[in-house]
């Protein structure tokens, strides 16, 4: 029998204002799932970045934090560390968490502060007007690299799993995809993973969720999803890069 899925009650009751065919959606689905599913949501503080990230909060009905750009993760310790018993998280893309924010996510995971991240990794600044980010790929076109990213000129893509995988405090960190359901259900037993860890007192979590962006990619839904498989996961390899539990 097909099973009935039904909106977590933490979603707003209200058409997603994403461009038709982002991932975006998708991500902000399989976090307020895991919400639900872990009952936190009413305890819950999401802190929101610059971005298409931002929009999510037309969708979360739970209290909500809009930080500036790249700060969500200095946002989130203080509101951490002066209320323990909330369970916090940021939502972050590309262009924020690993461009001007960089120097925030590092530290806060250094740190091993009690947070969660959820990053969405698009390879664009898609709210802006599809400028190079730090994770767009070799080669590819941006408004600011029309001729494809030069790593001569502009350098390689940042992987920020690796990144923070050096680091000794970090809990969980792990990078899925959004391009076919067999890789969503991963991606969200990742996030439930990360956000369990967090209920545990265990330090800093972190996803990596592959996205697209039809708009600055200039492809159809479908396309941009087989991309993901077949270019942005080559650049940027699925896994689990550090699990405590585990022993990775």
């Amino acid at each position: 029998m097909a099973k009935e899925i039904i909106r977590p009650t933490c979603l707003q009751a209200r058409p997603n204002t994403f461009c038709p065919g982002c991932m975006h959606s998708m991500a902000i689905k399989l976090v307020a799932q895991c919400l639900e599913e872990l009952e936190i949501a009413d305890k819950s503080i999401l802190v929101c970045a610059v971005g298409c990230g931002t929009m999510a909060m037309n969708a979360f009905d739970v209290d909500m934090v809009s930080a500036a750009h790249g700060r969500a993760p200095a946002v989130a310790t203080g509101i951490k560390r002066t209320q323990p018993d909330t369970f916090v998280f940021t939502y972050q893309g590309d262009g924020d968490l690993a461009a001007i924010g960089l120097s925030e996510i590092m530290y806060a995971a250094n740190r091993g502060e009690k947070i969660s991240t959820v990053f969405v990794n698009n390879s664009t600044y898609g709210m802006t007007g599809g400028q190079l980010a730090p994770t767009t790929l070799v080669g590819q076109k941006s408004t600011t690299t029309p001729l494809g990213r030069d790593p001569e000129r502009d350098g390689y893509p940042v992987d920020m799993c690796k990144l923070l995988s050096q680091l000794q405090a970090p809990s969980y960190i792990a990078r899925c995809a959004l391009n076919s359901p067999a890789n969503i259900r991963k991606a969200k037993e990742a996030i439930k993973k990360a956000f369990q860890y967090q209920l545990e007192g265990k330090p800093f979590a972190f996803v990596e969720l592959l996205s697209n962006c039809v708009t600055n990619w200039n492809m159809a839904p479908m396309d941009s999803l087989k991309h993901i498989e077949t270019v942005t996961s080559q650049v940027f390899p699925l896994g689990v890069f550090r699990d405590v539990n585990e022993g990775v």
